[in-house]
This record gives structure tokens, sequence and C-alpha cells, in this order.
């Protein structure tokens, strides 16, 4: 641990782990040993499901002191085309190429506190996925593989450079399979209280063919259901009130739940499609999320992995971290005190730890990163 981390209060505690470095135990909550994101989780906490922080009650965080914010802009930075669709993106700084991936119904704003920082050694994408954000709400079918195939486009068309991945939450899980889809120029990859789940597609529950009854009775009621079930859990939560309440009961620290935070989450809900794309989001993406677990996609990976971790994420706690490093032996653990999107909620620490990391990187890796 350098002598920096040393002088931390006592509030926050980093720790490195890997095969070269400490190696001591870990303390696991047994209350937070959870290693996905339920269906049920996410329709219940709505569009700010990830771009809101979980921290326990027992400890509360300093704002985020002295560090640059990205300024809000209305309208977004900059567009590209992709397959037709408007996809939104930011892009700062020079030199090495990082790319920031963001959570479920956050989007490249959540990143506010990283991206200025990380662009006076590097340059810095962070992109809005299909259907988020200031990107187009697209009507299609959701799936990992749509945003596998966005992100490994705009590396071959955006960034064209080798590249390291940052995701959290689902961004982390969409930085993994990019990843494979694209070994040769993902040299490294950080995952922030990811999801994805261990298992085998071959325990995946076999399909049966339809009755007349299911097809044409059962199923169009449940659909039916669903929809005004999801119609109105989705008109509550993109309310600004709704939004900065949900917010301030998940922020410890309230005064980093400021009007930017909340239009960034509330602006890009006003879409005439967002209501559309939450309902295939809930009914296609969750319910398909078993289809591709963590084991499939580590096992055709070889480049570092980096976990910066919530460890206080009552989601994704730091068991399953400590699952994929003894899965993934290439793999640096960085624990913090923190929850669900530790990017916002601790954003000087988890920048620092970036840097540190792409630091011990080899240097043909990064060898355009600025001095």
């Amino acid at each position: 641990m350098s002598s920096s981390c040393a002088t931390l209060p006592h509030r926050v505690r980093i720790e490195w782990r890997n095969s070269n470095k400490f190696s001591p135990a870990i303390k696991v909550h047994p209350y937070r040993n959870r290693c996905g994101l339920s269906r049920r989780d996410f329709a219940t906490k709505g569009i700010v499901a990830a771009g809101a922080s979980v921290m326990s009650s027992t400890l509360v965080s300093q704002p985020a002191q002295g560090l640059e914010r990205l300024p809000f802009k209305n309208d977004g930075y900059k567009f590209w085309t992709w397959r037709g669709h408007k996809i939104h993106y930011v892009e700062e700084g020079e030199g090495f190429p990082i790319v920031l991936i963001h959570g479920f119904g956050a989007s490249a704003f959540h990143w506010r506190y990283n991206i200025p920082e990380l662009a006076k050694k590097y340059k810095v994408y962070a992109v809005d996925l299909l259907g988020f954000g200031w990107s187009e709400k697209a009507l299609v079918d959701y799936d990992a593989l749509v945003w596998r195939d966005q992100v490994a486009d705009f590396l071959k068309e955006i960034v064209k450079e080798p590249t390291i991945l940052v995701g959290n939450s689902l961004g982390g899980f969409t930085a993994l399979v990019a990843a494979e889809a694209m070994p040769q120029q993902v040299v490294g990859i950080a995952l922030l209280n990811s999801a994805g789940q261990f298992g085998s597609p071959d325990d995946a529950t076999t399909e049966t063919e339809e009755s007349t009854v299911q097809k044409f009775i059962l199923k169009p009621l449940k659909e039916i259901f669903q929809r005004v079930v999801l119609g109105f859990l989705f008109w509550q939560a993109k309310q600004p009130a709704r939004v900065e309440s949900v917010l301030k009961s998940v922020y410890k620290n309230t005064s980093n739940v400021d009007d930017y935070l909340i239009q960034s989450i509330t602006k890009p809900a006003d879409d005439p499609n967002a209501g559309e794309v939450y309902y295939r989001l809930m009914t296609r993406f969750m319910s398909n999320q078993r289809k591709y677990t963590l084991d499939s996609v580590l096992s055709k990976l070889s480049c570092p992995l980096l976990l910066v971790w919530g460890d206080l994420d009552p989601w994704v706690g730091p068991a399953k971290a400590i699952r994929i490093k003894e899965f993934y032996p290439n793999t640096t653990i960085v624990n913090l005190q923190a929850g669900h999107c530790p990017h916002d909620e601790v954003p000087e620490l988890v920048n620092k730890a970036l840097v540190d990391w792409l630091s011990t990187l080899p240097s043909t890796y990064t060898a355009s990163q600025t001095v």
C-alpha cells in the first residue's frame, strides 16, 4: 500500500491484491454476498437504480472536494451514427485511450468526476449505450450482444487504438463481452461492481413448445399486465422529485445530489420512446441475462483485469470480486468503502486506483500515454 493511502481518513480503506502484491484475508459480510442484480431490483428501483450508489447507514462519505466536474450540456457532447442510430459520447484529453461505460439507467455523465481528472493524462471516452442517456431510444430487442456490438464498433470506428475499457454495473459486463469480441484492441479491463453471473449455459431452463392456450391467451394477458405495471413504475421513477428523493436516500453525502445529476437521469427519460425501451429491457434483457455468464466470457480473455469494488454494495458485494479473482488470476482488486457506484461516491479514490493500475501495465500497452 502506498504511503498516500496510509494517510486517508479511517472511513476509507483501500487494499490492492494480486499475485504479486499483498494478499491478506478479506472480510466478507454475509448480508452483502449476493453476486447478481435481480429482475425485481431493476424494476423497483427504476431508472435511478444505476444512478444511485448504496451506502451503509453507519458510514458517511465526504463530498468530492476539489475535483473538477464535467460541465453539464443539455444537448450532450458528440454524436456518432451506429447502424442508423444516434449514439452520444464524450471525448476529452490526449494520450492513451480509456473508454468508460455506464451502468443501467445512467449515462456518460455519471462519470462526471472521473472524466476531467483522467483526461489530464489520457484520452478519455465515455459512451452512452443504445437506449440510455443521450443515445437514441431505439425500439430494438435489447440483450448483452447489442451493447457488445455497439462498443466493439465504437472501438473500431472512433477509438481506433489499443484501449482500456472501464465499466460500472451493466457497463462492466458490457466491457467484458466487448473485450471478448475485440481481443487485439482491448488491452485491459477495469470493473466497478460489475453485473454478470457465474454459472453455465447448460443450467438454463430448456424451452418447451407453447400450447395454444399459452400462446394466444396466457402470454398476451401476461404482456398486458407487465406493460401496466412497468409503465407505472417507469412513470413514477422518472419524476424529478422522486429521483431526488431516491438519490438522497442512498447518497449519504447529499451534496452530490445536485441538479446536474438529477437532470442527467430525468432528461433522457423524457424521450417518447423511453418507456417502451424500459419495458423491453425489463421483459427481454433481464429475463435472458442467464444466457451470458462470467465463466464463459472470462475463460476467453487474457488481458489484465482490475476490480474496483464498493464493499458496501448490497447488490454486488465483495464476495463476487473474490470469486472473479479465483476464476481469473490475472486480477488486481481495490476494495473501497463505497456502494454500487464508487466512481461517483469516492471519485478521487477510483481515479487514483485507475491511474495506479495503468502505471503497472506493460509500457507497450500505454506507449502513447502523455506524461
